[in-house]
């Protein structure tokens, strides 16, 4: 090979080279990460349920997400007149249709009815407590209330008669009432919902039997009434678990499945 054709061939290598080595390397680019998502609550700011919440834990507390957590236990349990354990007979049918609902809705784990016969305090304490006992993560809080009134009917015109009071179903009995049921995180301390189901009838009575007519159509009222309710409590319950947390590899987050 010739000194001309030699110095022809070095001169490309290097050329190239250079040029190899002088491309640009483009860096990707770094775009701005978004806010990060808000703690998950675990801790319960209302240890001491009558005082003021501090600033601090109220913001912590409402920037929280909202959610039911996986494999979750709920316990029902019904209030007669406040939030707290009391020592009413359960004899309504209403908390077990409840549970029912929740059983068969595969929302969670376990649905069960709760025995208030067990040693508590009353108040919130007493039912975080016999939530605790039966290793329940939420309460689901039952309760009716009614208001009744009466009125005389036409059938009242026979009681110039005063025997006919004895018989005729003269007075016409109206009830209104509403069925709640509150879901109650216990960990937390907060509640999630409440949902109402109104209701309203009327019956006939005789002056003597008004009570018991009262009583009956609470009775039928709460039957007719609670399987809306339970359609309600399950509605809400499906959006809390369609707003649970999830990572940023699409999995729930390890703090929904602890």
């Amino acid at each position: 090979m010739s000194r001309f054709a030699l110095v022809v061939i070095v001169g490309l290598t290097s050329g190239c080279a250079t040029v190899k080595a002088g491309q640009p390397n483009l860096q990707p680019l770094a775009f701005e990460a978004g806010p990060p998502a808000p703690a998950v609550l675990e801790e319960n700011h209302f240890s001491r349920d009558r005082s003021a919440l501090g600033e601090s834990a109220l913001k912590e507390i409402l920037a929280a997400p909202v959610f039911l957590e996986e494999h979750a236990r709920i316990g029902v349990l019904p209030v007669a007149v406040r939030y707290e354990i009391d020592d009413v007979v359960p004899v309504e049918a209403a908390p077990s249709t409840l549970v029912d609902s929740l059983e068969a809705s595969g929302l969670v784990d376990l649905a069960t009815e709760l025995s208030s016969e067990w040693p508590v305090d009353r108040g919130v304490a007493g039912l975080r407590e016999l939530a605790a006992r039966y290793r329940t993560e939420y309460l689901l809080l039952y309760r009716h209330r009614f208001v009744d009134a009466t009125r005389p009917n036409p059938a009242a015109v026979s009681y110039l008669t005063l025997i006919a009071a004895l018989f005729v179903p003269g007075t016409t009995v109206e009830s209104a009432g509403v069925l709640e049921a509150t879901l109650f995180d216990v960990k937390t301390g907060t509640i999630l919902f409440t949902v109402n189901e109104r209701v309203r009838g009327e019956t006939s009575s005789t002056p003597l039997g008004v009570d018991r007519a009262e009583e009956t159509q609470h009775r039928v009222l709460v039957n007719e009434g609670v399987k809306r309710l339970s359609d309600q409590v399950l509605l809400r319950m499906r959006r809390l678990v369609a707003s649970r947390p999830v990572s940023s590899d699409g999995s729930v987050s390890a703090a929904v499945a602890r």
